[in-house]
């Protein structure tokens, strides 16, 4: 059976459109809640958390009566990031968390990601599971059974406690002038105020959320708001996180920007210089550009690549015993700190690294020299298969041909919008560019 409801990152869509509709969200919540109450036993948690976003209040709502309907105790976290939601699922002892939100994407859209027990995203097979449930008829708790719901007012706090937990102790950050740009969403308070009780000097940006403002012009996908204050304030650094700060882009103090690229190389190589890069491997997906697997082959390490999503680099990571991975797009998985991509501790690591050595920013954002990477997307009607248009085959199987030996050339549609994500890489830059260009106009010509 394949997913219908769920995505790479859970369910997303347009806010009180299907699936994002109050309706379908209490569904969720009482399929959940059935699904880890299959036990019978009483006295079952979950803990919710949310962004920013002005559907938060509606899709929070609807989940707690959906999982309080079939026995489930609710604890509400308010807005926090969603790595918060995996630590405080364990945390607290919850069966099951819950974090609404759509991440990097823009207000109008929403999401609800599920983490299990062990504060990990629920599996393929689970999220099945749960998709059946909601198609079928939910077995409700007798009313003596019914849960209750309680807000926790300090979520926010014990999340940045065990944040400043994994910055190397006897480090401060004294000196240093940071941008953290929030992305007015939902690290908004946790983060600035982590790196000030470290000793940073910080240039807020994006912390004034509106419940529309989320992600715009802010942000790990817009960075040039963080860019300009960097270079306005004299910034030694800035950290840009996204939505729901799973995510992270760094800026050196001109401004220049690391992807999760090269955030994972500098990890990767101060780890096996350490001897914790366990496997002496790092995961990744298959969109990291080809640079990051030569930095790594010339240290002796090996780079794992996975399908795109956080959750798949997750479950290679557990696999295979090992302790880092991520995304290019700024996903950094240390699964010695956190079970999921948390962009302010991936920030603090970096930030570590110039307490240590005592280098700029600049030194320490170009780990290795990229391969010429162009990626386009094209939106489509859902109910579209643009892929599956011959016109299209064609197209891509002659690329493929020409580009073959010289690079690669990787095509997929978005796991979180109706997009068609068409990748390439190659020394050749012109080659690159035509690549590119021809098959993104066959894919337009088929929506």
């Amino acid at each position: 059976m394949t997913r219908k409801l769920f995505g790479t990152d859970g369910v997303r869509g347009t806010a009180n459109s299907y699936p994002m509709t109050a309706e379908m969200a209490l569904k969720l919540g009482a399929a959940a809640g059935r699904f880890f109450r299959r036990d019978g036993s009483t006295a079952h948690r979950v803990v919710i958390g949310k962004d920013t976003r002005l559907s938060g209040y509606m899709l929070e709502n609807a989940l707690t009566a959906g999982l309080t309907s079939t026995g489930m105790n609710v604890l509400l976290l308010g807005p926090v990031p969603t790595p918060a939601v995996g630590f405080l699922t364990r945390s607290m002892r919850a069966d099951l968390g819950v974090m609404i939100s759509a991440s990097h994407n823009p207000h109008h859209d929403n999401g609800i990601k599920f983490f299990g027990p062990d504060g990990f995203k629920l599996s393929d097979a689970a999220e099945i599971e749960i998709e059946a449930m909601v198609e079928a008829d939910i077995a409700l708790a007798p009313p003596e059974d019914i849960g209750r719901a309680k807000r926790i007012d300090d979520a926010v706090g014990r999340y940045q406690e065990f944040v400043k937990t994994t910055f190397p102790g006897g480090l401060r950050l004294d000196g240093l002038k940071v941008v953290i740009d929030c992305a007015n969403g939902a690290a908004y308070k946790a983060a600035p105020e982590v790196l000030w009780e470290l000793g940073a000097e910080v240039i807020p940006v994006g912390v004034s959320p509106n419940g529309k403002n989320i992600n715009q012009r802010c942000g790990s996908t817009y960075t040039q708001t963080a860019a300009e204050a960097v270079v306005a304030h004299g910034a030694h650094v800035g950290i840009s996180l996204d939505g729901d700060a799973d995510r992270v882009m760094i800026l050196d103090e001109t401004g220049r920007v690391a992807d999760g690229d090269q955030i994972m190389a500098l990890l990767a190589g101060r780890w096996a210089d350490e001897g914790r890069l366990q496997g002496g491997t790092l995961v990744a997906t298959v969109m990291s550009n080809l640079g990051l697997e030569r930095f790594m082959t010339g240290r002796g390490l090996r780079l794992e690549r996975t399908s795109v999503g956080d959750r798949y680099v997750v479950e290679a990571m557990r696999r295979g015993g090992f302790n880092l991975g991520g995304e290019q797009s700024g996903h950094i998985v240390m699964t010695d700190y956190a079970t999921t991509g948390d962009g302010l501790i991936a920030g603090l690591q970096f930030l570590a690294e110039m307490a240590r050595s005592g280098l700029a920013a600049s030194a320490l954002v170009r780990q290795f020299e990229t391969v010429p990477q162009m990626l386009k997307n094209v939106r489509y009607a859902p109910g579209l298969e643009p892929l599956k248009a011959a016109g299209v085959k064609a197209v891509i199987a002659a690329k493929e041909a020409e580009i073959k030996g010289k690079g690669r050339i990787l095509i997929r549609k978005s796991g979180t919008e109706p997009l068609i994500r068409v990748m390439a890489e190659c020394e050749d830059e012109a080659m690159l560019r035509c690549v590119v260009d021809e098959i993104v106009s066959a894919v337009q010509a088929a929506v």
